[in-house]
Formats: C-alpha cells, structure tokens, sequence
C-alpha cells in the first residue's frame, strides 16, 4: 500500500532535539537522608572549627622568652605530641598577637581558648626544650607543660560526626514510624506513603477456605451473592442476553446475623483477587488521605480486574453528607465518600469491578450511595427462622462431641430471635460447661444450661440474699407464671427462677414466643399484663413495692408509648403515627404540646389499667401464688411440667411453633409485612426473657 502525506507523521520544526513526552525523573526519599546527613556534617565542621593557628617551635620560644606564654597543654596525636600555647590576656594586646586578639566563632569568645598549636617530638624533648631557656628564671615565672590523656582533633571530631549522624538518623525513623502508625515496610510503612490503600488482597497465593457451604440458614442471600459469583466466572452467559454484571451488592443485616461470613464465602468460592477492608480503613488525620486511598484501592483494582472489593461497616464513611457537619468547616468523611461515588459510577467508570459492602446502619447512608448503578442490589440478611436455626445449629454442631439425645430441631425452637452469632455462641458455651463436668460429650442438658446462659447470663449460686428478699423475689417471679399462666394471648412458659444471673438479675421467666409479624391489640394489652404480674403481686402479698421490676416497667413503657403513639391503638390520639426510625425529627415534634400532653395522659392512662387488671388477675389466683411462690423458695427452678402440677393445665390450647416443629408440622415460611411492627418494638416476638429483677 502506498504511503500518503497524510499517513506520515508530522514532525514540530521548532525544536527537533527536544524529546516529546519527557519522563519527570522520580523522587528518591534517599536524597533527602543524604542532604541532610551533608548539612549534619557542614554544620558540625563550622561549629567544632577552633581559631588556633599553627606555629613553630622557634615563634613559641619567643613567645615563652617574652614571658607571654600562660600556660602549656600536650597531649599525644601519634607519633608526635601536639602542644596548645595559651597566651596571657594583657599579652594579647601586643601587636605581634593581633591576629588571635579578637577572634571568635558565631559570637563566642576565644579568650579561654589556646591561640597557638605546635608539634614536637616527644614530651621529654619538649620539656628539655623548655627548661633550657627557663634554667635562670625564678620558679614563679617557669611554665611546666601539662600532658593530658586526650586524642588528636580530628579523631575526635570525627567521632562526634558519627554520633550526632548516628542519633539524627535514629530520631528520623523513629519519627516517620510514629507519624505513619506502620512498621516501615510496605504501603502505609512510611509517611510518604500513608495515601495508599489499607486493603488485605487474597487471590491464588492467599487464598480463603470459606465456602457457601460453611454458611447456613441464608439461603435467599446466598443466591443472590453465588450470582454474582456466577457473573464473574460466566460472564457470557448473561451477556449474550443484553444484560450487565451488577456493580454492587450491599449487604444489610442485624449484627451477627452473617454478612461478613457471606462476603469470605464469596472470597473462597469467586477465585478471583478479593479486596478485603473496613470502613474506618479511609479515616485518617490528614486531610485529603481519606480520598487518595480510595484512589488507590480502585488504581490497583482496575489492575486486577475481574476482582471483588468488600469494604465492611462501609457506614462509617458512607453516612449522609450535610447532616451535623459545622458551618465553614471542611469534613473529610464527606471528601472520601464523594471520591467513592466517583469511582463507583462515576465519568470514567471502568468494568470488571464488582463491590461488595455491609453495614447494619443502612439507615444512615447517603442515597447517592444507595441508587442502582453504584449498590445495584441491597441484600437483606435477617435473623434466621426456625428452618435457618436448624442449619445454623447442624454447621456449629458438626465439630462437636456431641450426645446422642441432641437434636438440633429442638435447639432451634428453643432458641427465637436468636442470630448465628449468638446460637455459635450457645454451641461453644455448650462445649466448655460440659468439659466443666468432665463429660465425655455435650448433651442436651448443657445446650439448656448454655442457652440459660446467653439469655439471663451467668448463673450466681454463691450471691448472698437475705430470707426476706429471695421471698420477695419468689413472689414477684410467682406474679409473672400466674399471669402468663391464665391469660390467652401470652407466650407459654418454659422455666421460672429465683437463682440469680447476670448483672444484679435476683430472678427471671422464660418463655417460648411464637414468630409473628403481626401483633393484634389484645395480644399486646397481655403482654403488658404479664410484665406487670411481679409489681402486682409484691404489691398484693407485701403492701409495698420494691426496684425488683426495673426491666418490667421499661417494657410496659416501651409497648404502651408504642400503641399510641406509632401503631394507632388509642381511641383519643387516633390513627396517627409519629414512628421515626431515620431520626429525623431529633430535635423537634412532628407534633404539637397539645398533642404530646394528650400522647402522656394517654400512656398513664392505660399502664393504670393495665395495672388495676393485673390486680384483679392475681387476687383471683392467689391460692395459685402462693402454691407457686412456696415451690420456688423450694427448688429455686420450677418448669413447665412442674406448674402444670400446681395449677392444672393451661385453660387455652395454644401450641407454639415449638410443638409444631418438634412434632414435624412446621408452619410455612410467612412473608414479612413491610407493614409489620419493628423488631425493636415486638418484645414477645423477639425478647425470651421476661421478669428479670434488677
């Protein structure tokens, strides 16, 4: 093919030596240890410089044979000996000694210092020397040299370069590892390198053992997650159809729920470099790190890409920008949170980069953080149900010596609420009560003492209680059986006791909930009661009230503000809800004083009859306290079997989703409602605990 004009380069005329493109030659950090160790070396020649002038052996006799020498200093330099001439101060003032008269180094005088140095051959030749023009002076005018034990000038000057060098660099180091928080290898190791990236990389040499099959009872998250991981490795498939790879998933969940263990999951399964950091990994002193880390971490993704970047509590730079920010000043979190959303979808967005995050904060992120095309998908990761418990339980069991009346089935109904955090917890807690005993393996009853263990705490036999307040606690314990005992709507009880636990805890119940989303009013209006059946009952047996009901009465609390003021339940406020979960109205009332007055009265209003129903409740039941108060003060543990003795069967046939699951008719998994009551807000659905006495 012919060449053209316009297929030749075109070459600038101006200056045809001149390179295009020149490469800036890089920075070494060595130059500056070397400019400083010369200015060291500059400045401690100038200031060890000394005014002494050189003379000869014929200018001091002179100068001794004038009678101006004060006195003489020797000491040995090697072969020689090297004399310092010190001349006396009303001597200086003759002209032949103006050139040591007046010197000095950087305003310091040189009167104290020798004026002149000459050599010898020896210390004895010198004193000779000097005795044979002493021989007719009287003794108060002879000069006796003086030999000291001291090395030559350059020697030791030369020593003192090489400390000062010594500790200058010592200090340096010592400052720049202080300054860089590191050990002085690699990124981060030095201050000159405190912009870059924090992240762990695991690829092929370090690679993650987790798998999908260590998580368990996430099953609609791990689908959501294994695509992704199928997006990485069969990218083509979904391709081919139109479709783009997700460039980000945010994990949302309660704490211990599983989030981090999903993301090391996706590690171990995608074979793919995975970037692994926390939040608080950006967040530094210097203004601008933040920002250039983020930089960093994506320049050496975009090296490894495909690759994954999990960043963990990402709320802690990801929260909503302009929110308690002060007026003029510069936030750094916002500064590195808006290089993140350039990066992640910003102009010069590049493939092959999929995001991973987790927070349990989503509440608090920005929504620019949020939108598709930065966090395509947000994937919940809720506390397990009972399906999920059983696996959760199969997984932390299999590791352990267990007994074989252990059922994980029944461990799973016995444990609501509970995330995978926690029921690892009870495996373990399981575990070491049973190497406590001495036990060969784990059997059921160390999963209940260990469950009793994560719920009330740790069981305190050896608390010294008086008679008469284990008898104030047996009937406040007592008040709380009889009235879950005999209303309908309460959960049933499993055990009440009288045997201290945890933190100033005399006493607790519990009970076994049913998993609901939906609580109807008169469900809730028992709960309140079953709460205030301690209060009611010391106030019925004692005529006095005591602290004992603490956790009771921020419960009742807790529920009757919520029935009037979120869920609608009150006739005079109405269908009204002042919910605010985002806390946007922290420091003002979506509501009038008007309003919040009625709000109160309303609240007082029904824990008094709350209260006067409980009353009735326990004086209709009083045989039943006191049968109930008299066998705790007995055994200290009274189970279900144990009141049904006392009390005859409950009146109402409810069975909870324990009996259902045991017996193998576990409900079908229900829908969440978004509508459904918050999980900090369903004490019976949520909380197993009930009674404690603080």
């Amino acid at each position: 093919m012919k060449e053209t004009k316009a297929d030749k380069p075109r070459i600038t005329r101006k200056n045809p030596n001149k390179k295009l493109n020149p490469k800036a030659p890089k920075f070494n950090i060595v130059w500056i240890y070397g400019l400083i160790v010369l200015a060291l070396v500059v400045a401690s020649t100038i200031f060890n410089t000394s005014n002494v002038k050189e003379t000869t052996m014929q200018n001091f006799s002179k100068m001794l044979r004038a009678h101006d020498v004060e006195k003489l200093v020797a000491y040995k330099g090697g072969d020689l000996i090297y004399v310092e001439v010190y001349i006396k101060k009303e001597s200086l003032q003759k002209p032949e000694y103006a050139d040591v008269k007046d010197k000095n180094t950087f305003g310091v005088s040189q009167a104290s210092a020798p004026q002149y140095i000459f050599t010898a051959g020896s210390f004895d030749s010198l004193q000779t020397f000097i005795a044979g023009i002493e021989k007719d002076w009287d003794a108060k005018d002879q000069i006796t040299p003086v030999l000291e034990p001291r090395e030559s000038i350059w020697s030791n000057w030369l020593v003192q370069c090489v400390i000062m060098i010594v500790l200058f660099a010592g200090m340096w180091i010592f400052i720049m590892r202080r300054m860089s928080g590191g050990s002085g290898g690699g990124p981060g190791g030095q201050i000159f390198n405190i912009g870059k990236s924090k992240a762990t990389l695991f690829d092929k040499e370090a690679q993650v053992t987790v798998t999908f099959n260590d998580v368990a009872g996430l099953e609609e998250a791990k689908t959501e997650v294994m695509e992704i991981v199928d997006f990485l490795k069969n990218p083509k498939k979904y391709t081919n159809l139109g479709g783009k790879i997700p460039k980000g998933a945010l994990l949302v969940g309660s704490p211990g729920t599983g989030k981090t263990l999903l993301a090391k999951a996706v590690a171990g399964e995608a074979h793919v470099p995975f970037f692994s950091l926390s939040g608080s990994d950006f967040v530094e002193m210097f203004v601008g790190v933040g920002a250039s880390r983020v930089r960093d971490l994506f320049r050496q993704a975009k090296d490894k890409a495909p690759c994954i970047i999990f960043i963990d509590e990402i709320d802690a730079i990801g929260r909503a920008r302009g929110k308690n920010n002060m007026i003029g000043g510069n936030d750094e979190r916002e500064n590195t949170l808006n290089q993140l959303l350039v990066e992640m979808d910003g102009f010069g967005t590049d493939s092959g980069i999929i995001i991973l995050a987790a927070t349990n904060r989503p509440d608090v992120l920005d929504s620019a953080l949020l939108r598709p095309g930065r966090f395509d998908r947000q994937i919940s990761i809720d506390k397990p149900d009972l399906n999920g418990r059983e696996q959760i339980f199969k997984v932390h069991l299999a590791p352990v010596k267990t007994a074989p009346d252990v059922d994980a089935k029944k461990l799973s109904a016995q444990t609501p609420g509970f995330a995978g955090a926690e029921i690892a917890n009870v495996c373990n807690e399981a575990a070491l009560i049973a190497a406590r005993k001495d036990k060969e393996s784990v059997d059921m009853q160390d999963f209940q003492d260990a469950i009793d263990r994560v719920i009330g705490g740790l069981e305190k036999k050896n608390t010294l209680i008086s008679p008469e307040e284990k008898r104030v606690v047996a009937y406040h314990e007592a008040g709380h059986a009889i009235a879950g005992w005999f209303l309908e709507h309460t959960d049933p009880l499993v055990k009440v006791s009288i045997v201290p636990r945890g933190v100033a805890a005399l006493g607790y119940a519990q009970y076994l909930p049913n998993e609901r989303f939906l609580v109807a009013k008169e469900e809730l209006m028992d709960d309140m009661i079953l709460s205030m059946g301690g209060r009611a009952a010391e106030d019925i047996v004692f005529g006095k009230i005591t602290t004992g009901a603490l956790s009771d009465l921020e419960r009742i609390t807790r529920l009757a503000y919520g029935m009037v003021k979120i869920y609608g339940m009150n006739d005079k406020v109405g269908n009204l809800s002042f919910y605010d979960p985002h806390g946007e109205n922290q420091f003002s009332k979506p509501y009038s004083d008007t309003t919040a007055e009625l709000i109160d009265s309303e609240v007082r209003n029904l824990v008094d009859q709350v209260y006067i129903k409980t009353k009735a409740l326990i004086n209709e039941h009083r045989d039943g306290l006191e049968k109930v108060a008299a066998k705790l003060l007995e055994k200290e543990v009274l189970f279900q079997s144990d009141l049904e003795d006392l009390l005859g069967k409950r009146p109402f046939e409810t069975r909870t989703n324990y009996d259902k699951f045991v017996n193998g008719e576990a409900p079908a998994n229900a829908t969440p409602d978004t509508n459904a009551i918050p999980e900090t807000l369903t004490d019976p659905a949520n909380d197993p605990m009930a009674g404690d006495v603080a």
